[in-house]
């Protein structure tokens, strides 16, 4: 692939292919190959530290309507809206925990709508590696009466950041509840902010 640009950048000159290439084609190889070899690293390094981890992101969730988004930002502050489990993940996304669904069943849905989350927010910024710290998490679980262990089914998202991003940056404050009903039937819906690199 490179060498093919190459000679596509001396052909471009007007030399031939085996011509000893001067200083200025010289440089337009480089760039060339440059572009190459950042085109081959587009992945963010925690995106590919996902990866490892066996996890992939889902497609950003797509809201139904224009009157919201799924990520917000305020200076250095990135908010980004609740979002349920993702369809297709191979996790439970509709209802109640403590009944139909089981903890440990919530545990991984919670885990793949923090990685729904991660996603809206790489649509947004372009890269993960702009995150500079995980703030807050916020975790509404749709809750059979009598269950009283939302906190240990948000651990499912707060588990996967605090790997990912590492304990200073990953560790972060929370609010876990359990809610009567949620919009859809889904079982939970999470909410997170995150300091961002603005520049």
């Amino acid at each position: 692939m490179i060498m093919e640009k190459r000679n596509h950048a001396i052909a471009g000159f007007g030399l031939p292919e085996n011509y000893p290439a001067p200083n200025v084609v010289t440089m337009a190889v480089s760039i060339l190959t440059c572009e190459a070899a950042e085109g081959e690293g587009e992945m963010s390094t925690y995106e590919q530290k996902l990866r490892d981890m066996g996890h992939t992101l889902p497609p950003p969730f797509e809201y139904p309507s224009p009157n919201r988004t799924g990520c917000v930002q305020a200076g250095n502050l990135l908010f980004a809206s609740g979002h349920p489990p993702p369809e297709d993940a191979g996790v439970v996304v509709h209802g109640k925990v403590g009944g139909e669904v089981s903890e440990q069943d919530a545990y991984r849905s919670a885990e793949a709508t923090m990685l729904n989350i991660l996603s809206s927010v790489k649509q947004h910024l372009g890269s993960l590696d702009r995150i500079r710290r995980v703030v807050k998490i916020t975790g509404m679980v749709n809750s059979a009466p009598g269950f009283q262990r939302q906190f240990a089914v948000i651990d499912g998202a707060s588990d996967l950041v605090y790997t990912l991003f590492g304990p200073q940056a990953g560790q972060h404050a929370r609010s876990a509840v359990g809610m009567f009903e949620l919009p859809r039937g889904y079982c939970m819906e999470i909410e997170a902010i995150f300091e961002i690199d603005a520049s």
